[in-house]
């Protein structure tokens, strides 16, 4: 096949709209492996949050291929350059097989027993001594459903600890809380079928190319097509979605809040608004219609940096759309005033009213490939099944499942996000923090605090991964753990989609599956609920998703109609699948009846401005019952605006060949050689003011930190700064962007900002001729720079 590194997204196969989006069966095996000579293996990819679906390649018991499932719904066989090369993590030499303790300052090789003997001891110390609110634990976005389950039954349900976080926080917790505010619950409506049937994309902040190269193939397909849809984007940075945009905003970092309600203000002054819908289907309409008044373009356009005339030219296009789909990504989660600007998304989508049809649809995208199951499950800041922390019928309904009191499960507040379970942790009310499957280390912001708050010696830390990390280096112990491949379970992308990945091959050494370590935890603790009995019973990854199942019973995510023989063989199926649904569900809301009955709602909302949780009064004061919210909001300037000393504005993000601290993706070769060292990208403006050229070496410094890498002059906004937050201190020396950023959330979502820091460039040295190591593929390519 191509080389899919130079070609990222492969061929094309244009298609028209409202028509089946073409197969095409994409294949990597290790040189000299033919297809006939392996044993195929169901299962789906694990490094973006697509959930494309995949066949895992064995032979003489070792994964040596992956090829696209040509039955999928979610990618019809083709994969991106991570699903193609990276599972080659999975053989790295360097893997962790034997748990490890801290002695006399070092990690020494321990048998399982010692180990988990270690955590149970001192977990039972420290309940005995401080109780249940000094134990936290923070988990992934890259475990399965059945993994997260058992976690959160045993941390709420058996230990009554509130401080349960995955790193889904850092990547889309905004999703979560704009779908809950603006419709009752979690969710994305739509289904990736819609980008078939669309004439229109409206993309904020959201690089689909390289944070989903299949979903990018699939807009390239129709975009190549005989009718083409048109395509407004919103990014700072000239990416290859912004090069096929008919218009790109390339706003301020941000000023996300005051563009959008720019664009409202449009909307409703053309009248290109859905009366009928908005009349029988929404509430605090008149609000919005009030506070997007006060944003006329010329107003947003000071504030974005962007002329007026392309505001108009975005409503227009937006205006004027028959079938709609607009999405966002990290550049509204992550920046400024992140929940109101996702909110301000989705009041879009209701002023068209485009939802719940083929081809109209708001997608609160998700960044990693089991996020959508933290939630679901209740591993992150939701409780399981999507109750609501506020309604005591929800907790009293968990409690008869764990068969535990309602006051057991602590809800006496939301649960703790992992910002607030580190400062616990700095301040020493919290002792124990177990961190499974995710590198803090590298991946939080402000390092040089999370090093300090994780290096205390008062602080027991467990981390459970399957590679040595930044965060590994400071743990107290180290569990091995299996990968995908090497264990069974489901998850769940962002349209709902359900898989199941079968195991493929052992794990290697001594390396247990999260599912068997967790459950291993709560037996040597003892943990039984109120009838004596195991509050764990479970054996197998099937028990834990049957019982899960019954878990989602009438709830939107419901599940009961799935089962591991439903999910084999085919495609995976969209929830809700129950007896009304038996074949799953593409789309919500085709009733235009919404989940904001107050009974049923998962979340009373916030105010968008200062994060107050809204009580059960409150919400009953919108009558929503059934219907949608507008959520209207002013623009605000930034906590840590530009000034003399910190002229410029810091941004992170993602490559295409990286994902996230490239714990696996920088043990696949063909991945590494296409970024194998940080970088910084500046404009040609901002290159000619400072005197920098081509891969200078130049230091990026904010209030909190630093970083040193060469420079790449490309397509990013005048005033902006841009680096991978992917490397980290085993990169080399500097490498880390998360050095720079800074430690403050979004008031709602309490996701971390790592978009908006003000920073000051400085040149260090020349370049002696040596480009800088970023691809020339992506958004980071080059741009000419002329005298």
């Amino acid at each position: 096949m191509a080389d899919r590194i130079s070609d990222i997204w492969g061929s094309r196969t244009p298609y028209a709209q409202h028509g089946d989006w073409p197969d095409r069966v994409d294949l990597h095996l290790l040189d000299g492996v033919g297809e006939d000579e392996v044993n195929w293996v169901q299962s789906a990819c694990v490094l973006c949050s697509n959930g494309c679906g995949m066949d895992v390649g064995v032979r003489d018991g070792q994964i040596v291929g992956v090829r696209g499932r040509v039955a999928d719904r979610v990618n019809r066989g083709r994969l991106g350059p991570k699903g193609l090369y990276g599972w080659q993590a999975n053989s790295s030499a360097d893997r962790l097989t034997t748990p490890q303790i801290r002695r006399d300052g070092r990690l020494t090789e321990a048998t399982w027993d010692e180990a988990m003997t270690l955590i149970a001891e001192r977990s039972r110390q420290i309940l005995a001594d401080s109780g249940p609110l000094a134990l936290g634990f923070y988990t992934s976005g890259q475990l399965f459903l059945e993994d997260y389950y058992a976690l959160a039954v045993l941390a709420r349900g058996g230990l009554g600890t509130p401080h349960l976080d995955g790193n889904t926080r850092l990547c889309t917790a905004t999703s979560d809380a704009a779908l809950k505010e603006s419709f009752g619950c979690d969710g994305d409506p739509g289904s990736l079928t819609d980008f078939d049937a669309c004439d229109t994309l409206f993309a904020v902040g959201h690089n689909i190319a390289e944070t989903q190269t299949v979903l990018w193939m699939r807009v390239l397909d129709r975009l190549h097509g005989p009718d083409r849809p048109r395509l407004v984007v919103v990014d700072p940075r000239r990416t290859k979605v912004a090069e096929a945009a008919e218009v790109h905003l390339a706003i301020r970092s941000g000023t996300n809040v005051a563009l959008l309600n720019a664009i409202q203000h449009e909307l409703i002054e053309h009248d290109w608004v859905d009366h009928e819908f908005i009349d029988g289907h929404t509430v605090e309409f008149d609000r919005l219609a009030k506070k997007v008044a006060e944003y006329p373009p010329e107003k947003a356009a000071a504030v974005c940096g962007v002329e007026a005339a392309d505001i108009r030219r975005a409503a227009e296009v937006i205006g004027s759309a028959e079938r709609l789909v607009s999405t966002c990504l990290q550049g509204v989660y992550q920046s400024h005033q992140a929940t109101a600007a996702a909110c301000q998304v989705n009041n879009i989508t209701l002023l068209r009213g485009m939802i719940g049809k083929p081809g109209c649809t708001v997608f609160q995208m998700n960044g990693q490939p089991t996020a959508e199951n933290t939630r679901e499950t209740g591993s992150n800041g939701d409780l399981t099944a999507m109750r609501n922390w506020q309604n005591p019928a929800h907790v009293r309904q968990l409690a008869e499942l764990w068969g535990v009191p309602p006051e057991q499960i602590p809800s006496w507040g939301p649960p703790t996000h992992i910002m607030q379970i580190l400062r616990y942790a700095e301040e020493g009310s919290l002792k124990f923090l177990w961190v499974t499957g995710t590198n803090p280390m590298v991946s939080l912001p402000d390092l040089e605090r999370i090093r300090g708050v994780l290096s205390q010696e008062r602080l027991f830390l467990v981390v459970t991964d399957a590679f040595p990390t930044e965060t590994t280096d400071l743990a107290d112990v180290v569990l091995p753990a299996a990968l995908w491949g090497e264990k069974t379970g489901t998850f769940t992308n962002h349209d709902r989609t359900v898989h199941l990945s079968e195991q493929a091959v052992e794990p290697p050494g001594q390396a247990r599956s999260d599912l068997a370590i967790f459950l291993d935890y709560a037996e040597r603790l003892d943990l039984r609920r109120s009838d004596g009995s195991p509050l764990l019973p479970w054996r197998t990854p099937e028990e834990v998703f049957d019982a899960f199942k019954a878990a989602t019973h009438d709830r939107p995510c419901d599940y009961t109609g799935l089962s591991y023989d439903k999910l084999r063989g085919g495609s995976g199926i969209q929830w809700p699948c129950n007896d009304e649904n038996p074949d799953g569900t593409e789309r919500l809301y085709t009733n235009q009846v919404f989940p904001s009955a107050i009974d049923y709602c998962e979340d009373y909302g916030h105010d968008l401005l200062t994060g107050a949780a809204q009580e059960r009064k409150d919400f009953a004061a919108l009558r929503a019952e059934g219907r949608a919210i507008f959520k209207a909001a002013d623009y605000v300037e930034p906590a840590e605006p530009v000034d003399e000393d910190y002229p410029l504005l810091f941004t992170t993000g993602r490559t295409a060949y990286h994902f996230h601290t490239r714990t696996k993706t920088a043990r696949a070769p063909e991945l590494q050689d296409a970024a194998p060292e940080a970088w910084v990208e500046v404009s040609p403006a901002d290159a000619a003011r400072y005197g920098v050229a081509e891969g200078d070496l130049v230091r990026v410094e904010s209030r909190r930190g630093r970083m040193e890498a060469r420079a790449r002059v490309s397509g990013v906004r005048e005033g902006v700064v841009f680096a991978p937050f992917h490397y980290g201190s085993r990169a080399g020396a500097g490498h880390a962007a998360n050095a720079v950023t800074q430690p403050t959330w979004d008031p709602v979502s309490k996701q971390p900002l790592f978009k908006t820091a003000a920073v000051r460039l400085t040149k260090l040295a020349d370049s002696g001729g040596v480009p800088a190591p970023a691809p020339t593929t992506t958004a980071s390519a080059p741009v000419e720079v002329t005298a």
